[in-house]
């Protein structure tokens, strides 16, 4: 059919248009196609996720539920020792092992970094070797070998080497406390790993825009610090956090030299009271309050970073 109700075109005459109609014969009338059913969307239902997601929360329930009704865990002893000062005392050690071992860990790892890129042989080959070396030995070792290293050198001093010329000289016991070896261990380990997270972050980044910078003048280690950092940041923070929230659980190592951290303290009432298993429940609370407090930390700074990139 054809519709003449159409408007005059510009040089006043009409023109006619073919209009299609429906198959029912009315215009503008809705098409219908015989043998097609209307198809209505609906979401897949995944029963098996569903049965899988329920049997974890029952077992989760059921642990949790035997945990509280076991008969030789003291519920009272174990609220008695969250708030005890010895406890809260090694809980401090532990954020402070935590924050100093993080900050010469990531200076350390950042300078191990550069170093292994670098063009001179000497410096990449002794990165190397140092993070081949500190990766290779197991932390616990590491923490013993730092905490008996008065059985290595009784006194620390400063003088001509193999010679009797000794300007300054003190007891290693004096200098290397218990505390200060956990920090040695724990930092200089940890500088390892940050160097090869720093690293991958590096050269994540395109060099083109290192070499653009350079023929414009730029020198390269401001290079470094204004364009090639800047842009790694959002390939390093997020491992780097698991980095130091791995550290922090592996703080609790250093009690095997009486570093004085959470676990320590919890150890030493334990061995008073014999509640081996509700001290440790307490070391446990704290170190998942610990944990959460750090992972949150993490997540707000990576959606800053990710806003800094998008703008």
């Amino acid at each position: 059919m054809m519709n003449d109700n159409l408007p005059p075109t510009h040089g006043g005459t009409k023109q006619r248009i073919k209009v299609p109609l429906g198959l029912g014969g009315r215009l503008g009338s809705r098409p219908k196609f015989p043998g097609r059913l209307a198809v209505r969307a609906a979401p897949v239902r995944h029963p098996a996720q569903w049965a899988i997601a329920m049997v974890i929360v029952i077992a989760f329930a059921i642990l949790g539920i035997s945990l509280y009704q076991n008969p030789n865990i003291d519920h009272q002893t174990i609220g008695s020792f969250l708030a005890n000062t010895s406890v809260l005392k090694g809980f401090v050690v532990t954020i402070e092992l935590t924050i100093i071992s993080s900050i010469i860990a990531i200076a350390l790892g950042t300078f191990l970094a550069v170093f292994r890129l670098s063009n001179n042989r000497i410096l990449s080959s002794a990165s190397w070797l140092y993070i081949w070396a500190f990766r290779a030995t197991p932390l616990l070792v590491q923490i013993l070998l730092w905490g008996n290293f008065a059985l290595l050198f009784k006194h620390l001093g400063i003088g001509i080497p193999f010679t009797n010329i000794i300007w300054f000289q003190v007891n290693t016991n004096d200098v290397i406390t218990s505390f200060v070896a956990s920090i040695l261990a724990l930092g200089l380990s940890e500088g390892a790993y940050m160097a090869e997270i720093i690293r991958g972050g590096i050269v994540a980044i395109d060099p083109g825009q290192s070499e653009a910078a350079r023929a414009l003048g730029m020198r390269r280690r401001t290079v470094l610090r204004r364009i090639v950092l800047p842009q790694a940041m959002r390939v390093i923070i997020p491992p780097t956090g698991n980095q130091i929230i791995g550290l922090m659980k592996a703080s609790s190592l250093v009690s095997v030299i009486a570093g004085g951290d959470l676990l320590t303290a919890t150890s030493t009432i334990s061995a008073q009271n014999f509640r081996v298993i509700e001290l440790l429940l307490v070391a446990t609370f704290w170190y998942f309050v610990l944990v959460s407090v750090m992972t949150l930390a993490q997540h707000f700074v990576e959606v800053r970073l990710a806003r800094k990139q998008v703008l």
